[in-house]
């Protein structure tokens, strides 16, 4: 990644410096390459900034080899427009405490933004009770319940399976069919492919959010959720 950035920033130093090695006094490529070289170390930054950029091209690239993949929701797996012009992915996890705290930033833009759509990728990688949590909400997802079955989990607090069989209750998933679920090798598929995805996007945790061509790592917040958003409607 380091060789590719590096090309980059000589890129982007070569363009600046044309005026220079224009200049006929400069004949030869190794005074032009000293130039770009003494630019580059006199201009540290555009190295971080050109990394970045690097790294967003290649995600953007692998987001739309993907695209189907992860805005395509498990069952019922969604909320807000069906077919929203924008669509909010959010890998997540219900034992992560960062993963409650942006379930209010969805939920008011949801309020607010009736033509965004949010599609929610079980990531379970915290603990025993995650991997549980997730194989109940597939069965509510199965079952058009997700929605409130996602919302009574977080509300409940720390992810155990009490709690996960109480949220079940709560929106008429009795307890056999809840234990039943999280015993049902059925849903791992669903679940692996998830990890993949998550790998491919280069995803260290959770929360993760892809929207269009971008990914957000972490609870980034409302205002950068929204932003996000609007940047890809720009873009339509």
């Amino acid at each position: 990644m380091l060789i590719g950035a590096l090309a980059i920033a000589t890129a982007a130093a070569t363009t600046a410096l044309a005026s220079q090695a224009s200049d006929p006094a400069i004949t030869s490529r190794a005074q032009v390459e000293q130039i770009v070289r003494d630019y580059i170390l006199n201009n540290p930054e555009i190295l971080p900034e050109a990394m970045e950029k690097l790294q967003s091209k290649r995600m953007g690239a692998v987001i739309s080899e993907k695209r189907a993949e992860i805005e395509t929701p498990y069952a019922g797996g969604w909320e807000g427009a069906a077919k929203g012009d924008v669509v909010l992915v959010e890998f997540f996890d219900y034992a992560c405490g960062y993963c409650r705290a942006a379930r209010k930033d969805i939920a008011k833009l949801l309020t607010e933004d009736k033509n965004l759509k949010v599609v929610y990728r079980e990531l379970p990688i915290l603990s025993e009770e995650s991997g549980q949590a997730a194989k109940v909400s597939l069965l509510a997802a199965e079952r058009g319940k997700y929605s409130a079955f996602h919302e009574n989990l977080y509300e409940a607090g720390r992810v155990t399976k009490e709690s996960i069989i109480k949220a079940a209750a709560s929106v008429g998933i009795d307890q056999k069919a809840a234990e039943a679920a999280i015993a049902d090798k059925r849903y791992n598929g669903e679940l692996e492919k998830n990890i993949k995805l998550a790998q491919a996007l280069g995803a260290s945790g959770t929360p993760t959010f892809v929207v269009g061509d971008q990914i957000l790592a972490g609870a980034v917040g409302y205002d950068a959720l929204k932003k996000a958003v609007a940047t890809v409607r720009e873009k339509k």
